[in-house]
C-alpha cells in the first residue's frame, strides 16, 4: 500500500490498528491531544476477552507481552445485597476466558511497539475537513495540519472525523458514575478491602449501585452508579470534595458501612463520569477515504466490550487494509461491513446487561441470575 494512515487518536483501538498495520509493514501516523503518554491517568483495569480483546492483540503480535501484564487472582466476581450479604462468590481457578491488566500497561506496551515518532502528541484536532480531490485536511489547534487520502477517527465519543460521515452526536443515558480510589486499602481501609475481596465486586439496587476493582497491590477502584439527569449531578459542587462525596454517599444510606466507606473514605477527589451513548444501529453511507473505530463509532455505556470492540476495529481494520493493498475502498467497505452488526450486537447485549441485570427491577439478584443461569428472588 503506497498511501500513508492517518489515525486520529492515541487510544487502545488505534494504537492496534497502528501496530496491526505496521506488522504488515504499511505506515501509519497517529495524532494525539494529549502532550504525552503519562498526561492523565488512563483508567482502570480491563478484563480483555478471549472472543475479541486477545485476537486483536494476536494480530498485533503481543500475545506475550499481553500475557506478561495479567494480574492473576482478579477474575473472581462477588455480587453482595446492600446490607452485606454475600449472594455470589466465584473465586479465580485460572480457566476464565477474561483475565484483567491495568489500561495504562497495556497502552504502554501498544506504544512501545511502534516506530519512534509514529505518535505525534500534543496534536488535538480542532477541524477535519474534506478537500473535493479525495483528500482530507486535518487541523490542530497548535497550528499544524496534515493532508491525507486515508483518515481513521479513532477519537472517541466527541469525535472531530464523525461529521465527514455522520449527523449523530452522542446523548446522555440517564446514569452517570463517580470514580473513587483508595489506596493501600488492606493496612489503611481493611473493612472495605474485605468486602472487595480479590476481584470485582458489585453491591446493587434498582437503579444504582457500587462497584469496585481491586487493582495493583490493595488499591480500590470504585464506581458509584446513580441513575439520575444531569441536572442532578450539576447542583452538586465536585470541586468541594468532601461535600460531594458526602452528597454522593447520601443516596446510600443504610447501606452496609464498609460498602458507604468506599465512597466516604476516597483518598482521591470524586470524579464524575457522565454516560452518552450513539444510536445503538448507528452506522452511515460508505465515504471514500474515511472510516471510524472504537467509541467515534458505536459509544456505548461501559458495559465490559468498550475497549475490547475497539481493539477488535483496530485489528480487523488494519488486516483488511493489508489484504487490500490496492483497493482501499474495499478494504473499509469489508471493515464496515463487519463492523457495524458487531458493535450494535454488543451495544444491545450490553443494555440488557445493565438495564435488566445490574440495574432493573430485580437487582442485585438479576445479576447472580446471570452469572449461575439459575433465577435468583429477592
Amino acid at each position: 500500500m503506497n498511501t500513508h494512515v492517518t489515525i486520529v487518536g492515541a487510544g487502545l483501538g488505534g494504537l492496534t490498528l497502528a501496530r496491526v498495520l505496521h506488522v504488515h509493514g504499511i505506515p501509519s501516523t497517529v495524532y494525539e491531544a494529549e502532550d504525552s503518554p503519562t498526561a492523565r491517568a488512563q483508567g482502570g483495569m480491563l478484563d480483555i476477552h478471549d472472543n475479541n480483546g486477545q485476537p486483536a492483540l494476536e494480530a498485533a503480535g503481543l500475545t506475550d507481552a499481553f500475557r506478561s501484564l495479567i494480574l492473576e487472582g482478579r477474575q473472581q466476581y462477588r455480587v453482595l445485597d446492600r446490607d452485606g450479604t454475600v449472594l455470589f462468590d466465584k473465586a479465580d481457578d485460572g480457566t476464565g476466558g477474561r483475565p484483567e491488566v491495568q489500561r495504562s500497561e497495556l497502552r504502554r506496551v501498544l506504544l512501545d511497539s511502534l516506530p519512534a515518532r509514529t505518535v505525534r502528541w500534543g496534536h488535538k484536532v480542532s477541524s477535519v475537513r474534506a478537500l473535493g480531490d479525495g483528500s482530507y485536511e486535518v487541523s490542530f489547534t497548535n497550528g499544524a495540519t496534515a493532508v491525507t487520502n486515508l483518515l481513521v477517527g479513532a477519537d472517541g465519543a466527541w469525535s472531530k472525523v464523525r461529521p465527514l460521515l455522520s449527523t449523530a452526536t452522542p446523548e446522555y443515558t440517564g446514569m452517570s458514575f463517580v470514580e473513587t480510589w483508595l489506596f493501600d486499602s488492606d493496612t489503611r481501609h481493611p473493612a472495605a478491602a474485605r468486602a472487595v475481596g480479590g476481584g470485582s465486586f458489585w453491591a446493587l439496587a434498582p437503579g444504582k449501585g457500587i462497584q469496585a476493582h481491586r487493582e495493583h497491590g490493595g488499591t480500590l477502584h470504585t464506581y458509584v452508579a446513580l441513575t439520575e439527569p444531569q441536572d442532578w449531578f450539576a447542583a452538586i459542587d465536585f470541586t468541594d470534595s468532601a461535600a460531594a462525596t458526602a452528597r454522593i454517599a447520601r443516596e446510600f444510606d443504610g447501606w452496609a458501612p464498609e460498602f458507604t466507606a468506599l465512597i466516604t473514605d476516597s483518598d482521591t477527589a470524586p470524579v464524575l463520569r457522565p454516560h452518552y451513548t450513539l444510536p445503538i444501529e448507528h452506522r452511515w453511507d460508505r465515504v471514500p477515504g474515511v472510516t471510524l473505530l472504537g467509541d467515534a463509532a458505536h459509544l456505548a455505556p461501559p458495559n465490559g466490550e468498550g475497549a475490547n470492540l475497539a481493539m477488535q476495529d483496530g485489528a480487523e481494520l488494519g488486516k483488511a487494509l493489508a489484504a487490500h493493498p490496492d483497493d482501499i475502498e474495499a478494504a473499509l467497505t469489508e471493515y464496515e461491513r463487519a463492523m457495524f452488526p458487531r458493535s450494535a450486537e454488543a451495544a444491545t447485549d450490553g443494555a440488557e446487561l445493565l438495564h435488566e441485570f445490574m440495574f432493573g427491577d430485580n437487582a442485585p439478584h438479576s445479576l447472580v441470575s446471570m452469572f449461575t443461569g439459575r433465577e435468583q428472588t429477592p
